[in-house]
């Protein structure tokens, strides 16, 4: 049955949902009888509840305390105070939370509520709250809640001694209350609270309004009897007695009923929770989600934002009011704090990204438990008329050269993902980059810097100016990228092309072992490095299958140096600085998936098809491929497999020293023709004709469609015409998202690690908190049918739900079942893991919290991305 949550109290742990009897089916539910005043040391109790995530668990214990101090769960988290709670050793643990307490006649004495890691301790949140509470609600009345923003802890008369207490007062509170054995005292008091410059730590609490107090229930009493008037606190302060006037404050003000959703966060006004679990105002904005937009700026979960850009933000309508006067695409500074370090405020630059997520506030209905959103605001797009930007571009001194050449066409590269697709695990990357074509604006970086095509990029010149970018081509075998921007915000920056050197650009010559280099890099700090120094080795390089799978460099030859300096990235260039090869950073992952990453060589011939497109017609090279990762083997084993001697001769006569062939390592793809011809274990001898001892000539392949090629295999050489398969230099183009669940093509790096794709329907991401994340859908995994129908392509998973959607419709108008069977919501999937193992899951669609919407590339966009909302 369904749920409606009706109240949840803002200090104590407990609240409440209600659900209609009617709806139930085939049971007939019994009542639990709430009974704290029979909750007594040494009864015997039992806790019914699913402890660990069983179905049923009953667990017996024996009550110890009764007025044991609420548990803490560590700084920031949820924590209760201001009440006592109850003890015993039932060793329950995550699941049994809210599981009654019973006594042996059925009677609920207390609530479960935490335990200890370290005991077997648990411990029981008393019900006398609970039952005040419940009987308000049941009457349809609102339940009033007063604080004065301090918080007491029930000390011993020993320790109170310790702190002043007068004896007669002692001796009279005994004789008022001999059960207690103890009095309040102030613990501590909020700054800017109620209580603030009225109540100090260490105050024992003698009466209130004249009444004596010595626990927790008759404090609460009267402050949410007394909301919005003046009480009056009678304390013992060292050796004195003080009389104090406090007003009362509604802790519905200090408790957020409203967030703002902006750029893939949430934010919300910060809680009497989180004040008091860090000693702050009640005050401010409070980061509970980053996201995209506010993690660019450094404002992680745990943030206090104090201003965006000029404006002060002491509440969520200014925040609101702030964010809508930005331009999305600029970059503005914030002020901020974290709570662990309240007195560093932090001023930080917030790249204002908002046109990938929707941007609108959230308010909590008291009476439905639902939140309502409308809509804000956005930030409105940069101005079309671009307002040109100059920098200076230093000179480096001469003990750096031949750095000085190589300067002037650096930048610095900052790429933010919004979505973790494409077997992202991170969303923020940085790393240096080289302008290879300023008249159109096109930078090339590694893919350690910009790894896949959805995101933003800024481009930083000269230490000065910073450009937006979008992703214009990655290259999907090589360790490269090219960003592209528009040249006409660089004003008259006198930025350079990268000179490469002819020879080397052509591939007519290449780095060999021994051959003197020097390294231009920039550093963590974005200062140049420069080095001279000798090529160590040339080998294959060497990447893992990633998880989740994601881009790795394969089937190229790689260079290592004797000196390699410590940096992000740069080039290997002459002593004239004409630019011999790239050096670049390699992501991948180790035996256990944590992600690695090293400096790497690669050389400047392997850019010259993209540059020469690019550079020339503007249009991106046709890259295919043979889908399969190739590796070397010497001629020695190559003859244990059966090769020629006459072969062998040919080969040792056309490679000289250190001969060595290609074989294939692995297949990349099951589903392309190049599979169904390749096997693991071919030995490549020959391509159209010519020998192929080259990875760089087999590896990726331009403008032929077919090639022909000889190939060594169970001893026999075979000749084969190989279809090639065209490679796109964007891999993902379009991302859906349904029920918190990102599904998209399945692209390149996930097919090679699988025997077949079951389907195009991929699941790349599923959102924390999501209908998707809940039901069990899970990134890696395939959907192949909705509702028993089977859906191959994206293109059939949406109009197969909007179908579903609208039978709907047309069936609840019509329908005679009961509501509640027309509002279940449930959609059954067919779902496949790349262990080929299948199966179903019920997920509840949520159209509300989590609307349905896709992403498509489009270059007319500044950031080469469109939204489109789907409802």
């Amino acid at each position: 049955v369904e749920l409606q949550p009706v109240y949840r109290d803002p200090v104590h742990d407990f609240g409440f949902f209600r659900f209609d009897p009617s709806k139930l089916r085939f049971m007939t539910p019994e009542a639990i009888r709430l009974a704290p005043h029979k909750a007594k040391v040494g009864m015997e109790i039992r806790v019914v509840g699913n402890d660990a995530g069983e179905k049923l668990s009953i667990l017996a214990g024996t009550l110890a305390r009764l007025d044991r101090a609420a548990p803490e769960y560590g700084v920031g988290e949820y924590n209760d105070f201001n009440t006592f709670y109850l003890q015993a050793a039932s060793g329950t643990s995550g699941g049994s939370s809210g599981s009654p307490v019973l006594d042996i006649y059925g009677d609920a004495v207390a609530l479960n509520a935490g335990g200890s890691n370290r005991a077997a301790s648990s411990f029981y949140l008393p019900l006398s709250r609970i039952v005040r509470a419940l009987n308000l609600v049941r009457h349809g009345q609102p339940v009033p809640r007063g604080t004065i923003q301090a918080e007491f802890e029930h000390l011993p008369y020993d320790e109170l001694r310790r702190l002043g207490l007068n004896m007669t007062i002692e001796t009279k509170m005994r004789e008022t209350f001999p059960a207690s054995q103890g009095m309040l005292a102030v613990r501590t008091v909020l700054p800017q609270g109620p209580a603030d410059g009225s109540l100090r730590s260490g105050d024992i609490v003698v009466a209130i309004n004249g009444q004596p107090v010595v626990d927790f229930i008759s404090f609460e009493d009267i402050a949410d009897s007394s909301i919005s008037a003046e009480i009056n606190v009678s304390v013992w302060r060292g050796d004195k007695a003080y009389n104090t006037r406090v007003r009362v404050q509604d802790m519905a003000a200090v408790t957020p009923h409203r967030y703002v959703e902006v750029g893939g966060g949430v934010v919300n006004n910060v809680s009497y929770q989180i004040a008091r679990s860090y000693g702050i105002p009640v005050d401010g904005v409070y980061v509970a989600s980053s996201g995209h937009v506010l993690s660019s700026a450094g404002a992680w979960r745990g943030s206090v934002i104090q201003a965006v850009g000029t404006a002060a933000t002491p509440d969520l309508d200014s925040f609101a009011r702030a964010f809508g006067e930005l331009r999305d695409g600029s970059r503005v500074p914030v002020k901020f704090f974290a709570l662990e370090q309240p007195h560093r405020q932090k001023v930080a630059i917030m790249s204002v990204a908002t046109h990938w997520h929707a941007m609108r506030m959230a308010t909590r209905d008291e009476v439905t438990g639902n939140w309502a959103y409308i809509d804000l605001r956005p930030p409105a797009p940069l101005p079309r008329d671009i307002t040109p930007q100059t920098a200076s571009v230093g000179q480096l001194p001469a003990s750096l050269a031949p750095g000085g050449r190589v300067w002037p066409s650096v930048v610095q590269l900052d790429f933010h993902c919004p979505y973790l697709v494409d077997g992202m695990k991170d969303t923020q990357f940085m790393g240096p980059g080289f302008i290879i074509d300023k008249a159109r604006g096109y930078v090339v970086c590694d893919r350690d810097t910009v790894p896949i095509g959805l995101g933003d990029v800024h481009i930083t010149i000269a230490g000065s100016v910073v450009l937006v970018g979008k992703v214009h081509f990655l290259h999907p075998v090589y360790n490269f990228a090219i960003v592209k921007y528009d040249p006409r915000q660089l004003g008259n920056t006198q930025v350079q092309d990268l000179q490469f050197h002819p020879d080397y650009l052509a591939g007519r010559k290449k780095l060999a072992p021994g051959d003197t280099v020097c390294v231009v890099a920039v550093n963590g700090e974005q200062s140049p490095v420069v080095r001279h120094t000798r090529v160590a080795s040339r080998s294959m390089v060497s990447t893992r299958e990633c998880l989740p799978p994601r881009f790795r460099c394969m089937n190229v030859e790689g260079i290592k140096l004797n000196d390699q300096p410590g940096c992000q990235g740069g080039v290997l260039c002459d002593e004239d600085g004409l630019v011999l090869a790239m050096w670049t950073s390699v992501s991948s992952q180790d035996s256990n998936h944590k992600d690695t990453t090293s400096m790497t060589g690669f050389d400047a011939c392997l850019l010259r098809q993209t540059v020469e497109s690019l550079c020339g017609s503007g249009c991106c090279p046709d890259i295919r491929s043979l889908d399969v990762e190739l590796w070397t083997i010497r001629l020695a084993a190559a003859r244990a497999l059966g090769l020629a001697p006459a072969r062998i001769r040919q080969i040792e006569d056309a490679c000289g020293e250190n001969p060595r062939l290609l074989y294939v390592l692995g297949i990349l793809s099951s589903e392309t023709p190049a599979s169904k011809l390749l096997h693991t274990g071919d030995i490549i001898l020959e391509k159209d004709g010519q020998l192929a001892t080259d990875v760089s000539d087999l590896g990726v392949i331009h403008d032929e469609k077919l090639v022909r090629l000889v190939v060594l295999r169970d001893g026999q050489e075979t000749t084969l015409n190989v279809p090639t398969t065209a490679l796109d230099g964007m891999e993902t183009k379009r991302v859906i998202h349904w029920s918190g669940a990102l599904v998209q093509n399945p692209y390149r790096y996930v097919q090679e690690q699988v025997r077949r794709l079951p389907s195009h329907v991929y699941v790349s991401c599923t959102l924390y908190g999501s209908p998707a994340n809940c039901y069990g859908l899970r990134p890696g995994m395939w959907i192949t049918e909705v509702e028993g129908r089977p859906v191959t392509t994206v293109d059939e998973f949406i109009a197969t739900l909007e179908g579903l959607r609208l039978d709907r419709t047309c069936s609840d108008s019509n329908s005679k079942q009961p509501q509640d069977v027309q509002a279940a919501r449930y959609v059954r999937l067919t779902v496949v893991n790349k262990s080929q193992v299948s199966r179903v899951l019920s997920l509840r669609v949520d159209n509300h919290y989590w609307p349905p919407w896709e992403l498509i590339c489009d270059s007319d966009t500044p950031c080469g991305w469109r939204a489109i909302q789907r409802i």
